[in-house]
């Protein structure tokens, strides 16, 4: 009886969830090769069917060891439908993060270019040779952007327009600070090269504090984890070595109000300790 109810509430989540996720996808027209929109993440049907998949097992998981009961845990593991909405947000702020660590190395080769007298044309052009052997892959993300704006530049458009498309679909800090340094000493006529090398030293210590705190906060964001799971798997340990201990908590209403009261406060001091890990430089 437990796997019909578990089947029949599995597959109508998952169809009620797809199910939407289709009709709210807007319908798209081909208007020529699309640019990357950073803001935007839209995850491929396999990432999405794992996503879910391991979501509401872990979920599942957890509601039974904190009920034991398999309609309890089911109704728990169906909030990892919505898990996708989260993983999403984290994929785009893992993509931005790792174009504007890449972005950090087109500055350094922009700027020993313009040193070195070439005009700004030819440095764009420079900085994508000198690029496309620091990242081989032709995927990589600095690597498409520097092709589009060369191309663009190749089409007749300015370095300016190119640069603001950049920064207004990426919405990064540093690459929209630059694009305003850039488009103001372009019209004002200003040295070029200086202004560029400053604001290129600029960013690239923001970028090493980021990522000297980022490697001293990896290990407390490790341990905040285990610390969240870790009363689970002690619940889960003396539930199922010592059942007679923990019978009073499965059966009747206070023991079921004292689980949910447990498991509420875990997922608050879970969701604290991601609170204070997201840290903004």
């Amino acid at each position: 009886m437990y796997f019909i109810v578990v089947a029949v509430l599995l597959g109508g989540g998952l169809w009620i969830f797809f199910t939407s996720r289709r009709s709210n996808k807007p319908k798209q027209v081909s208007t020529g090769p699309q640019l990357l929109q950073y803001n935007v993440y839209e995850m491929t049907s396999a990432e999405l069917i794992v996503t879910v998949v391991i979501a509401m097992g872990i979920l599942g998981g957890i509601g039974y060891v904190f009920y034991q009961h398999m309609i309890a845990a089911l109704l728990i593991s169906l909030v990892g439908l919505y898990y996708p909405k989260i993983r999403r947000k984290d994929l785009i702020r893992k993509r931005k993060a790792l174009l504007q660590l890449q972005f950090k190395q087109a500055l350094a080769s922009l700027s020993s270019a313009l040193g070195a007298g070439k005009s700004v044309e030819n440095a764009f052009q420079e900085a994508l040779v000198d690029l496309r052997l620091l990242y081989p892959d032709p995927r990589a993300l600095i690597v498409k952007e520097l092709e589009t704006i060369n191309r663009r530049i190749e089409n007749g458009e300015t370095i300016e327009m190119a640069l603001k498309d950049l920064s207004e679909r990426t919405q990064i800090d540093d690459i929209q600070q630059f694009t305003e340094v850039f488009a103001t000493c372009k019209r004002t006529g200003g040295n070029l090269v200086h202004v560029i090398r400053r604001t290129a030293s600029i960013i690239q210590e923001k970028l090493d504090i980021q990522q000297e705190i980022a490697v001293m906060m990896a290990q407390k964001r490790f341990e905040s984890r285990v610390l969240a799971f870790a009363p689970v798997i002690v619940i889960a340990v003396l539930s199922f070595s010592s059942p007679d201990y923990m019978e009073p908590m499965y059966k009747g209403i206070t023991g079921y109000l004292i689980m949910s009261a447990a498991l509420l406060i875990l997922l608050g001091c879970f969701g604290i300790t991601k609170m204070i890990m997201n840290i903004k430089v």
